[in-house]
């Protein structure tokens, strides 16, 4: 009994495969609402009276105001400047096997993290009540006067703590003060980042810590800190509205005063989204250009270390 095998007829035309695309109905559903919605928001912001477009142009670019606006990104550059320089310096002594200059990093990280930023600008607007004067000589030297019953000073410089700390300089400190705390983690998170086999490479090749730091892992970790930081400088910015405690006369408290003036209190709040908009806007275009930056810098200090680590293996 012979089998009979089974095979596959072959046919002789393929068979055409209709590709039917897939529908997507609640798309255009929900494109057609937000268009909706759009028009029916733009037709508000150009009839409506509140907004009084008219009086918000003239007196949202009066000279007050551009003042303030510049008061404004000086204090968030200082501010920042300040607060990053402060920030590295506590990150690198978070991470030190020194007990003592670790505690007193996550002392002051505890500190400025737990106390508002309106409390501290308020507390440094207020300096003068704790200290008047604030003076640099010989300390104690009033026992020496009544030791030898005569009038002896012995202060080199003083002066009137009112005078120097201004709302400018106030709202500085406060300011740049607290961001050195949040900076102190965001640095720190980026070193801690870094793979612990690169820097025990780096250290096998004679590096010392401060060129490691400054060759290996901060260059590298500039991909994790910069987007963070980016966040910062903008939350930085908006948190300049908070000097008008002080006051610093920066571009909110500029806007808040013509309109408490002029009783026209809306207009200028409008003015005020639309100056930090276009502030903000600046931040996030240099931001993205300082990424791209540190993310090609990153590569070539990892580029470095395998040339060191391949030129000392075949030494």
């Amino acid at each position: 009994m012979s089998g009979r095998s089974t095979a596959p007829v072959a046919t002789s035309e393929a068979e055409l495969i209709r590709a039917v695309p897939v529908r997507h109905s609640w798309r255009w559903v929900v494109t057609g609402c937000i268009v909706v919605l759009t028009a029916m928001f733009v037709h508000m912001l150009l009839t409506n009276d509140a907004f009084q477009w008219d009086f918000m142009a003239a007196n949202a670019l009066a000279p007050p105001v551009l003042e303030g606006a510049r008061n404004t990104v000086v204090l968030t550059v200082v501010a920042m400047v300040i607060g990053i320089v402060i920030g590295v310096v506590l990150a690198i002594m978070r991470l030190s096997t020194n007990p003592i200059l670790s505690g007193v990093s996550w002392v002051y990280v505890w500190f400025f993290r737990a106390v508002p930023r309106v409390v501290l600008l308020v507390l440094f607007g207020n300096l003068g009540i704790l200290y008047a004067r604030f003076e640099i000589g010989v300390p104690f030297d009033w026992w020496i006067a009544d030791l030898f019953g005569i009038d002896l000073s012995l202060r080199f410089f003083g002066f009137d703590a009112r005078t120097v700390v201004t709302g400018f300089v106030a709202a500085t400190l406060g300011l740049a003060l607290s961001e050195g705390a949040y900076m102190a983690e965001i640095v720190r998170a980026g070193m801690q980042s870094i793979p612990q086999g690169q820097v025990d490479a780096a250290e096998s090749l004679g590096m010392r810590r401060p060129l490691t730091l400054r060759r290996i892992i901060l260059p590298q970790a500039m991909r994790v800190i910069i987007p963070p930081t980016g966040n910062e400088t903008i939350a930085m910015l908006k948190d300049t509205a908070l000097v008008a405690y002080v006051p610093a006369y920066e571009l909110w408290f500029q806007l808040q005063g013509i309109g408490s003036r002029t009783f026209q209190v809306f207009p200028m709040l409008i003015g005020a989204c639309l100056w930090y908009l276009a502030l903000t806007s600046i931040l996030m275009v240099v931001q993205y250009f300082i990424e791209r930056h540190f993310a090609r810098g990153s590569r070539v200090a990892a580029g470095r270390l395998r040339l060191a680590r391949g030129g000392a293996g075949g030494a």
